[in-house]
Formats: structure tokens, C-alpha cells, sequence
């Protein structure tokens, strides 16, 4: 594990795991760290070297003097180069792959754009960003969105109610409800939500422009979905996913929560 000093950003917190010599930056989903894709370990841990990045207002990444208003602006998307920039310092340039899932992928999508003829693989997970998700676009860009956003971030009781009736209307499963809840029973964490979302508003892939690269540089991709995912299923990404026709396809009986011991099984007896 080490940090890298993003210019602009602050330190970015990384753990290292994999008993692969190909090189993997990793971004994980919320509320985890940069040790999620551990449980991988007899698939993809085989055959990369893991490099997971927490994301800021998790694990051990802090941001440099940042005001609440700068958070709220959102991260400009041209600072996520200094991921690659600063690791290329530090371990020198070289072609590497990509992982991500969740709210993490929007992270490695923007790096496809501006690396592409650098990656070999790239794996994404119930991946956010290959299509627009309106429960973010309305709390994250529209006024009332952001106002209720911001409302239920400061009330005790209004993000449990929030959440609760989500999975009353089958929105989310339970599983996502436990997930969800758990991040939201204290002030510090809801405001961590708040920061997290607010602070990657920015960096909205262009998918169309992902899938021409991937075919262009002819990078390996892989995409693994959850049969019962009712944040970024599959059918939200047939767009892309017809787009790229060399993509490996898979949609795993699992819901959201993908990441996990089942996936490793899933993916070792594909081998």
C-alpha cells in the first residue's frame, strides 16, 4: 500500500494485492475501499497485479484544503489523468489495465478516454456511467434535486425513510438496504455520501467515445452484471454493449452486491 499526490486533488490511498505480474489500477463502489476486489483472489488475482485506489471520503484518501463549496462544484474530470500521471512517476510508464465497479467505473471510463492506447484489459462491474442513471442526474444536476439531496443529508430521520421506501417500491433489494442504511445512521456518514456523489458529478463518461476507443486499441473488455441489479443492470448498458461487439458479456446471479466470494467461483469455472 502507498499514497500518490494528485495535483489539485490531494493523496490518493492505494492498496496493492495480486499474485499477477500484469499491472491493474482498480476503483471500487461505495462505502468499500480500495481492498473490495480482494475476494477475487482465485480469478482475476491470478493474473493481475491490483493496485485499488480508495476513493476520497473513504479509507485512508484525504483531499488538500478543499472548501465545502469546491466539493460541491465536483472533481473537473481533466484530474483524474494524475491517477495514471502520478503512478506512471512513481512506477514508470507502461500499459496497464482497468477495473471498476459501481460508482468506481465512471473513474476507469474516464481513463479509457484519455489512455486508451495504453490499457490492455479493462473489467466493469454493475458499472455506473455507460448510460445516464436519473436517480443521480436529478440529485446530483437538477435544483430540486440537489435541494432534497442536500435536505436529506441533514435530517436524522429523512434518508432512513428515504431508504425504506425505496425498498418498500422494489427499488433496491435487501441487500442494498442493509448497504445503504448502514451508510446513512450517522451525520458524519450521510455527509460522506453527500461529498463523495457531489464530488464525481463531473466526470460523466462519453460512452459512445469508450467504445470506439476499446475497438480502435483493440482493448479487452469485460463486463460483469447482476441478474437481479435494479441500480445498473444490464439493460441499462445494451447501448454500449451493442457497441462494442468484442465485449465478453456476463450476467451473474446476483444482485448489485457483486462483488464477492460468488463472482470468484463464477469466474474461475468459466476458466
Amino acid at each position: 500500500m502507498g499514497f500518490l499526490d494528485l495535483p489539485g486533488l490531494g493523496k490518493a490511498h492505494y492498496h496493492e494485492y495480486g499474485k499477477g505480474s500484469k499491472p491493474m489500477l482498480a476503483f471500487h463502489g461505495y462505502g468499500m475501499t480500495g481492498k473490495q476486489f480482494h475476494v477475487l483472489e482465485r480469478s482475476i488475482l491470478q493474473k493481475y497485479h491490483v493496485y485499488g485506489f480508495d476513493h476520497f471520503f473513504h479509507g485512508e484518501s484525504k483531499l488538500a484544503g478543499w472548501t465545502e463549496e469546491q466539493i460541491l462544484a465536483g472533481m473537473p474530470r481533466e484530474m483524474v489523468r494524475g491517477y495514471v500521471e502520478e503512478w506512471f512517476a512513481k512506477y514508470g510508464k507502461q500499459r496497464f489495465s482497468l477495473m471498476g465497479y459501481s460508482i468506481g467505473a465512471n473513474i476507469v471510463l474516464v481513463l479509457i478516454e484519455e489512455y486508451g492506447d495504453m490499457i490492455d484489459d479493462v473489467i466493469l462491474m454493475a458499472p455506473d456511467g455507460l448510460s445516464v442513471y436519473k436517480g443521480f442526474e436529478i440529485l446530483l444536476h437538477k435544483r430540486y434535486g440537489r435541494y432534497f439531496f442536500r435536505t436529506v443529508t441533514k435530517s436524522k430521520w429523512l434518508a432512513p425513510s428515504v431508504i425504506r421506501t425505496l425498498k418498500k417500491v422494489g427499488f433496491i433489494d435487501q441487500s442494498l438496504y442493509n448497504i445503504a442504511y448502514n451508510e446513512i445512521d450517522t451525520e458524519q456518514k450521510r455527509q460522506d455520501v453527500y461529498y463523495t456523489l457531489n464530488l464525481i458529478r463531473l466526470l460523466k463518461p462519453n460512452a459512445r467515445k469508450v467504445a470506439e476507443l476499446i475497438g480502435r486499441y483493440n482493448i479487452n473488455c469485460r463486463l460483469i452484471f447482476g441478474k437481479d441489479d435494479n441500480l445498473f443492470p444490464k439493460s441499462a448498458a445494451a447501448a454500449f454493449i451493442e457497441s462494442v461487439p468484442t465485449a465478453n458479456v456476463h450476467e451473474v446471479a446476483l444482485g448489485h452486491w457483486l462483488v464477492v466470494k460468488e463472482l470468484d467461483e463464477y469466474l474461475v469455472n468459466l476458466q
